[in-house]
C-alpha cells in the first residue's frame, strides 16, 4: 500500500521539465488557423445582428484564410500534427458551425422543426467528413495521384456551396413562398455529399510548376477573379457555386480513369 502513496516532500524542487523552444515557421501556420477561427466566430455575430452581408464575407474571410494555413505550413515546412487537429477544429466552427447559424437565421427558421433538423444535419455531416478527412491522413496505402481528389466535398466547399440560398437573399432576388423547402432540400443535398463518397477535384498540385508561357496570363486571371470578387461578389460567389456543382460530374470521372490506369499498371508494371 504505500507504493500507492508515495511520500512527497514539499521542501524539495521537483525536477523542472523542459519545453524545447517552437519555431516560428510551425508557430505561423497556426497563427493563421487561428485568424480562420475568429473569423468564423465573427460570422455568427454579424448573422445575429441581422448583418447578412458582412456574415457572409466572414466566412468567405474563414475560407481563404483555410486555404493558406496549409500551403504556408508546406512552404516553411512547418507541418505538424498539432497543426492539423487545430485546423479541423478551427473548421468545424467556421464551415460546420457557422453556416448552419447563418441558414437557419435567414431561411430555415420558417421550417421551425425541421429547419433545425435540417441545420444539425449539415453540421453533423461537417464533423463526419472532418474525421474522415482526418483518418485519411495518416493512410500509409493511399497512392499519390489520389492526394489530387477529395473524397466527398471537403468542409470548406460544403461550406460556400451551402450557403447559396443565402447568396441569393443577399442580391435581393424574388424568392417564392416555399424558398425555405427549398432551401432546405439544396442543404440537405449538400450535406449528403459532404459524407458522400463520391471523389471531387482537389487540385492540391495544381500551379505548383506553372509553365513560362502561362505565367502572365497567370497574372491577368488572378487580378481579374479578384476585381470580381470585390466588385460583384455574392454574384461571383453564385456563379462559382454553381460551376462548381456541375464539375463534380467531371471530377469523379477524372477519378475513376485515372483509378483503371492504376490498376492496370499495378497488374502489368
Amino acid at each position: 500500500m504505500t507504493d500507492l502513496f508515495p511520500p512527497f516532500e514539499p521542501d524539495k524542487d521537483p525536477r523542472p521539465r523542459r519545453f524545447n523552444a517552437v519555431p516560428l515557421r510551425v508557430l505561423i501556420p497556426n497563427l493563421v488557423t487561428m485568424l480562420s477561427l475568429c473569423a468564423g466566430l465573427t460570422a455568427i455575430r454579424f448573422a445575429y445582428e441581422g448583418q447578412l452581408r458582412y456574415a457572409l464575407i466572414a466566412v468567405l474571410v474563414a475560407a481563404i484564410l483555410d486555404g493558406l494555413d496549409g500551403r504556408i505550413a508546406r512552404l516553411l515546412k512547418g507541418t505538424s500534427r498539432f497543426g492539423a487537429e487545430l485546423d479541423s477544429l478551427a473548421d468545424f466552427l467556421s464551415f460546420g458551425v457557422s453556416p448552419a447559424i447563418i441558414l437557419y437565421i435567414y431561411g430555415l427558421n420558417e421550417l421551425q422543426s425541421l429547419g433545425w433538423i435540417t441545420v444539425v444535419l449539415f453540421t453533423s455531416a461537417s464533423a463526419l467528413r472532418l474525421a474522415r478527412f482526418n483518418v485519411m491522413i495518416d493512410d500509409p496505402t493511399r497512392p499519390e495521384w489520389q492526394k489530387n481528389f477529395f473524397t466527398g466535398i471537403p468542409t470548406p466547399a460544403g461550406a460556400l456551396t451551402g450557403l447559396l440560398p443565402a447568396y441569393f437573399l443577399e442580391l435581393g432576388l424574388e424568392v417564392p413562398a416555399s424558398f425555405a423547402v427549398v432551401e432546405a432540400v439544396y442543404v440537405l443535398f449538400i450535406a449528403f455529399m459532404m459524407v458522400s463518397r463520391i471523389p471531387t477535384f482537389a487540385g492540391k498540385t495544381f500551379g505548383s510548376r506553372v509553365p513560362r508561357e502561362w505565367v502572365l496570363p497567370l497574372f491577368v486571371i488572378v487580378i481579374a477573379i479578384v476585381g470580381l470578387l470585390v466588385t460583384y461578389m455574392f454574384q461571383f460567389l453564385a456563379v462559382t457555386t454553381i460551376l462548381y456543382l456541375l464539375m463534380i460530374p467531371w471530377g469523379s470521372r477524372r477519378y475513376r480513369m485515372l483509378e483503371r490506369l492504376h490498376r492496370t499498371a499495378g497488374a502489368h508494371p
